[in-house]
């Protein structure tokens, strides 16, 4: 019978699969990075990752399903971050977010894409979504 730590709670193997899975992508591993200091709106991700829209909303889903992420929109703006520590129902969640952050926290990929994501916030946002869409904004 296996030992378990005392602070450790019981995790499905379901649910760990789900939450392997969602960290098991490279672009995955890069948005969670990205994410954890701050909110970014879909458009700002899109243009660091220089990705098509369709490929980094289908990585945001995954991470939003696994409850990696949380999101909110604001008008016609999808925001997304980090879930707040007290809204975590999951341990498993957490405890898989404190790895990630522990794994990739000084890894020369996560700085290169903050440093980029400090040059596209100072973008206004509209004319960045316009600009990925072809003047089609969101």
């Amino acid at each position: 019978m296996p030992v378990k730590a005392p602070d450790q709670t019981d995790v499905s193997l379901a649910q760990a699969t789900v939450l392997a899975k969602a960290v098991a992508e490279e672009t995955r591993l890069r948005l969670l990075m990205l994410l954890q200091p701050q909110e970014l709106c879909a458009c700002q991700i899109v243009e660091v990752f220089e990705l098509a829209n369709s490929t980094i909303s289908k990585h945001l889903s995954l991470l939003k399903q696994a409850g990696l992420l949380a999101s909110r929109k604001s008008g016609r703006w999808i925001y997304y971050r980090w879930p707040d520590p007290s809204d975590l129902q999951d341990p498993a969640v957490d405890l898989t977010l404190q790895w990630v952050q522990a794994l990739l926290q000084s890894a020369s990929q996560t700085q290169v894409d903050r440093e980029q994501v400090q040059q596209i916030l100072q973008l206004d946002p509209v004319a960045l979504c316009l600009r990925q869409r072809g003047g089609d904004c969101c």
